[in-house]
């Protein structure tokens, strides 16, 4: 698609493959999404400890948004009123929204399921709240969302067989009730969400049903939910070929920087995690030589940079001693810097990827970047 084009629909280009692992582009009005792609989480409209316009510079195209936590606070209808979800945080790019469903299963109390939907108490402030298909999707269209996520049941693993197919069959149920409260939305898109936990064919069952569909975007979810990572990647194995190879596929709150290698390598397109603002938040730090725990006091002398070769500011000039003197005094700007240095290892490992894929060499990327994590941190100057 030529640059000058002026998109009005959301569609998805794929540019080239290597393997299973695929590089592309998501098209919507509000800008493109290279692929693959992680999406910082913005859980309450901003990503932890980031500015918007750094975010947007470290090389993010899209950012996630939670519906749960954005309904209870500030609530859907005032972000409305106040001219959508983009206006109100300043990111005028791409935004995801989930639906709420696994926010509600894994914080709300007192959450009582029936076909309709699910009736909850807040976490905040014990308010009763129902969240149905449809209610979903209304609060992700006052948000004003590009990409919207029907609501589905989560269960996390190991869960026997019968509990995995009931939620499964109930999610079905859930996806053809939200894709009719979706409707027509030009330049939008409502992505359903795979589930059928760790079992084969009742993953193959749940994305067979969602493609008959013809949805504009699949997600995987249920996954990275307590398992193995090698049960993880099984069950993208098995679902990743059902999914149609014109449509992008989401993996749902995935993971380290290993998830997201091995994730491509199946063919996934999209992620996202709160794991490099979490981490960063706590003292770790991400780099192209593997974790770094800032808390640890053979940094207390260290004058060198996190990474005297990284385009980061945060990464390139603030020394390891003053990070790791930021950290022990818990002020806030340690754990600014080191989200912002993780985030810039996230984005800087995706274009790594979508060039590697491009240039029909992403084995090869995929075994200089392990091998630099096996290698390690290099000890500090004594």
């Amino acid at each position: 698609m030529n640059a000058d084009t002026l998109v009005t629909d959301f569609s998805f280009e794929l540019h080239s493959a290597d393997g299973a692992a695929r590089h592309g582009t998501v098209h919507t009005p509000r800008g493109d999404i290279r692929t693959p792609a992680f999406m910082p989480v913005g859980t309450a409209a901003t990503v932890k400890t980031m500015y918007p316009e750094q975010v947007r510079e470290l090389g993010a195209d899209i950012v996630l948004g939670n519906t749960y936590h954005l309904m209870l606070r500030p609530g859907a209808e005032r972000i409305a009123r106040l001219g959508g979800l983009h206006k109100f945080m300043r990111w005028p790019h791409p935004i995801l929204t989930d639906s709420g469903g696994f926010q509600v299963m894994s914080l709300a109390n007192l959450r009582k399921m029936s076909e309709q939907g699910v009736t909850f108490q807040s976490h905040i402030d014990g308010s009763k709240h129902e969240l149905s298909p449809e209610r979903s999707i209304e609060i992700q269209g006052l948000l004003g969302s590009d990409i919207q996520m029907q609501l589905d049941e989560c269960v996390a693993l190991p869960s026997t067989e019968q509990d995995i197919e009931r939620a499964m069959e109930l999610s079905l149920r859930w996806a053809e009730r939200s894709n009719n409260a979706f409707g027509d939305q030009p330049g939008k898109a409502m992505f359903g969400i795979v589930q059928g936990g760790d079992i084969p064919h009742l993953r193959e069952r749940s994305a067979k049903a969602l493609t008959a569909m013809d949805l504009k975007g699949y997600s995987i979810g249920g996954l990275a939910v307590g398992e193995p990572q090698d049960v993880m990647l099984d069950m993208l194995s098995v679902t990743c070929p059902l999914l149609p190879d014109t449509k992008p596929r989401y993996l749902m709150g995935v993971g380290t920087p290993d998830d997201l290698l091995q994730s491509v390598a199946r063919g996934v397109d999209m992620f996202d995690c709160v794991m490099p603002t979490r981490a960063g938040r706590h003292g770790l730090a991400y780099t192209r030589r593997g974790k770094v725990n800032m808390k640890n006091a053979r940094h207390a002398d260290d004058p060198r940079p996190l990474d005297e070769e990284s385009s980061c500011p945060a990464t390139r000039d603030y020394s390891r001693a003053y990070i790791h003197h930021l950290i022990k005094c818990n002020e806030a700007l340690g754990a600014m810097l080191l989200s912002w240095n993780n985030l810039h290892y996230y984005q800087s490992l995706m274009q790594g990827m979508r060039d590697s894929i491009e240039q029909k060499r992403f084995v090869e990327f995929t075994g200089a970047t392990k091998q630099a994590w096996a290698e390690g941190d290099l000890d500090p100057i004594v």
